[in-house]
């Protein structure tokens, strides 16, 4: 970067939940890892897991500092507990209207901030409609963050805009997503359901204003790289005209085992302890099984889950969110003796687990999976062949892609789009899933075409490769506005 661009200061500004938070701590990195002058905006209680996440970022040669401005987060005026500033300290999902309010109250702060700071550019959250208004006041472009794949931003701009899930005569119907390259077939159970309901609420109403703000705003950063989904990245920019930048995959920025370490929560387990446990298993030999920081499953799924797992009769580590839903103390979800039988082969992660640290790892071979896009792009960045059971958001658009576009996944079998709670499988179909991404040609061909993907990824970020270099175009356009 030359010296003109000295002046140029990008801000941050991410949604309250860790999915948001931590690629954008990721981002914040590599933009100062560029020398760019970044601040990330967040609330008191939010800083301390933003400021560890980015630490590192003036380690690099370089770099610089990412600094952090905090505005208080108003959840009492939001008829929230004092101190409830992120979506995981929710007392329950009643909540979430208010939570939305509170967000919507930070207009003002931020105003208040970009007036005094009059930073070069603004990357907000997408659920942060109003931020385009807000930046707009003082002549700052605004950049959306939307944490989604092209693929399936666009998928859900074509499925919501034409609704052909209304052809269909019953929820598990396959239908054919029209004018989408790939011929991409999907059901109507595994469509969203505020797309498909038409319901008037809060979630609604944001995802529309959302959409509004989109096309005034001036383009998208996108967590992704041109390799991976090139066709879909040219459709989202050529044929729906959307303004975008791939930069991605942007966990990449984190080059060492601490750095992995230290994005999101503390771990639950210590890190040496499951290292040295890896350390002892062959080469990708172990299942790692995780379902995102939101996603959640009743005991008897889990149950089922663990079932599976055993039967597959490979090595595992599977993390399983301590919620106050599961006694985790009487461990009521699992099966009799499970972990008796499993002592060895099986390692039981309640609560955090460093992912990236895992997912690395040598030992580990495959990866069942949310489908949220953060997991989704660090099992390809890892080059892992997946099992795909997507449950929410926009996670059934990237099975489709881990599937049907990539070829480097199995479906576990979800059915249905669900706000939370995620759909009942059978063990036999997790067992079954689990050995065809492990052993056997399928599996061998799908890990080799992920490995191929993940070497792709790398490249990616390298100084030529595709999203370094839309990275610095994206600086020197904002650097020149």
């Amino acid at each position: 970067m030359g010296r003109e661009n000295r002046d140029f200061h990008i801000y941050f500004f991410p949604f309250m939940a860790h999915g948001h938070m931590i690629p954008i701590s990721d981002m914040a990195k590599l933009f100062a890892s560029q020398g760019v002058k970044t601040t990330v905006v967040t609330t008191p209680l939010n800083a301390p897991i933003i400021s560890k996440a980015t630490q590192s970022s003036k380690t690099c040669s370089g770099g610089v500092e990412v600094k952090i401005k905090i505005i208080k987060f108003p959840s009492v005026e939001a008829g929230l507990p004092e101190g409830c500033e992120h979506v995981d300290s929710l007392p329950s999902p009643e909540f979430r209207t208010n939570f939305f309010k509170a967000t919507s109250l930070l207009q003002e702060p931020l105003e208040h901030l970009l007036l005094q700071e009059n930073p070069s550019c603004l990357v907000a959250d997408v659920l942060f409609h109003w931020a385009t208004d807000a930046a707009a006041k003082f002549d700052i472009p605004r950049l959306i963050f939307h944490g989604c794949s092209f693929f399936a931003m666009a998928a859900s701009d074509i499925v919501t805009k034409y609704e052909p899930f209304k052809n269909t005569s019953s929820d598990s119907d396959p239908f054919m997503i029209p004018d989408f390259p790939g011929e991409i077939t999907m059901t109507r159970a595994q469509v969203p359901d505020h797309v498909k309901e038409n319901i008037e609420n809060d979630l609604t109403r944001m995802v529309k204003r959302a959409k509004e703000a989109e096309k005034t705003s001036y383009g998208i950063v996108v967590n992704s790289f041109y390799e991976l989904e090139s066709v879909y990245a040219d459709y989202y920019r050529n044929v729906l005209g959307m303004k975008a930048w791939h930069i991605g995959p942007v966990s990449l920025c984190n080059r060492n085992n601490e750095e992995k370490a230290l994005r999101g929560k503390a771990a639950s387990i210590n890190e040496h302890d499951f290292l040295k446990w890896l350390e002892s298993k062959e080469p990708n030999s172990v299942v790692y099984v995780c379902f995102g920081s939101v996603a959640k499953f009743n005991a008897s799924q889990l149950k089922e889950i663990a079932m599976g797992l055993e039967a597959s009769g490979h090595d595992f580590i599977w993390v399983v969110r301590a919620e106050q839903d599961y006694d985790m103390e009487k461990d009521e979800w699992l099966p009799e003796g499970f972990e008796d039988r499993m002592e060895g082969k099986g390692l039981i992660i309640r609560g955090w687990a460093p992912q990236v640290l895992i997912l690395d790892h040598g030992a580990v071979g495959g990866f069942v999976t949310h489908c949220g896009w953060n997991s989704t792009l660090e099992g390809i960045a890892s080059g892992l062949p997946m099992v795909t059971w997507p449950v929410a958001a926009e996670q059934f658009y990237n099975e489709k892609l881990v599937t049907q576009v990539l070829k480097i996944g199995v479906g576990v079998g979800a059915q249905k789009w669900v706000r939370v709670v995620g759909d009942s499988v059978k063990k036999e179909a997790v067992e079954k899933a689990v050995r065809r991404i492990m052993v056997g040609v399928e599996a061998q061909e799908m890990r080799s075409r992920a490995r191929e993907l993940a070497e792709q990824a790398k490249r990616a970020i390298e100084k030529g490769g595709s999203s370094h270099s839309d990275l610095n175009a994206l600086i020197e356009e904002l650097s020149s506005h």
